[in-house]
């Protein structure tokens, strides 16, 4: 048995608190001594736990105590529910703080200014240095000319969805022009990139079906460092957010991924990103 102040002391709540929560029936002592004093067993100390599970997830008082008084309460189901309802808590908040921590260091100040038309063309000519001879006859072919696959690449730049996705990956204009021009179009470095994404795909995979949760959750981190390599960003949350969704559309890109790594490959990605971002 221990009384309330060592209670207190093993769980860092209050005694003033401990008293309320026998007043209101939510915990009571195990038994009183003569003198009155509140004395707690080690079932009581389990009880005081799920409550604090509970009150971080910032349910009333009221509302826990009617939890727990439920006859048919299943304290198994209850701290399993708890354990995910709190992972989403922290995902959220890890989310947040690595926004805040984008904004300390100037990223992500969400400028929306258009690209000037010497900007655009600074871009494609970049984008038409980097590629391959092969690749640049086989888009021209394409195209029937160097003049309308240029128009092309130029035309990108006045879809305002597609700016909008750049600006929110980037923060700025000036952001995204930076991250562009240092593409190299290496297609070794191109195919290191892919490579990796394949063995962490396949991880994803392996974390699927072991129902893995830290493989998951260490996949997601692993797919976000290749994704700040491939686009030079500062933070991939955006980015992976936007691949959540082109999943879950069931797109082109779902299709492809699933016939790659293994049916309903795209949609548990999907679903670990946002698990892990707490959306």
């Amino acid at each position: 048995m221990r009384t309330v102040k060592e209670v207190s002391e093993i769980t860092g709540v209050s005694i003033r608190t401990l008293r309320y929560y026998d007043e209101i029936g939510l915990l009571q002592p195990t038994e009183l001594t003569e003198a009155g004093y509140r004395l707690y067993d080690n079932k009581a100390l389990e009880k005081l736990q799920e409550i604090l599970f509970f009150r971080e997830l910032e349910i009333p008082l009221s509302d826990i105590r009617k939890i727990m008084d439920t006859p048919n309460y299943d304290k198994e189901q209850v701290l399993l529910t708890q354990k995910i309802l709190l992972e989403q808590k922290r995902n959220r908040l890890n989310g947040i703080i690595e926004l805040i921590t984008d904004v300390m260091k100037g990223v992500n100040t969400m400028s929306f200014e258009a690209f000037s038309k010497e900007e655009v063309q600074t871009i494609v000519n970049h984008t038409l240095e980097c590629m391959s001879k092969e690749n640049l006859d086989e888009q021209v072919q394409k195209f029937g000319s160097l003049e309308k696959y240029t128009e092309f690449l130029s035309s990108g730049f006045s879809n305002e969805q597609a700016i909008a996705d750049l600006m929110k990956w980037y923060g700025s204009k000036e952001k995204a022009m930076e991250a562009i021009m240092q593409s190299t179009g290496d297609a070794e470095e191109v195919r290191q990139e892919q490579d990796e994404n394949a063995k962490i795909y396949k991880q994803f995979m392996a974390a699927k079906e072991s129902d893995n949760e830290d493989m998951e959750r260490s996949a997601v981190e692993q797919l976000a460092e290749n994704y700040k390599k491939m686009f030079a960003l500062d933070n991939a949350r955006n980015i992976l957010l936007d691949l959540s969704k082109e999943y879950l559309r069931n797109s082109k890109l779902a299709e492809v991924t699933d016939s790659r790594f293994g049916v309903g490959c795209s949609e548990y990605v999907a679903n670990a990103i946002k698990r892990y971002y707490g959306v």
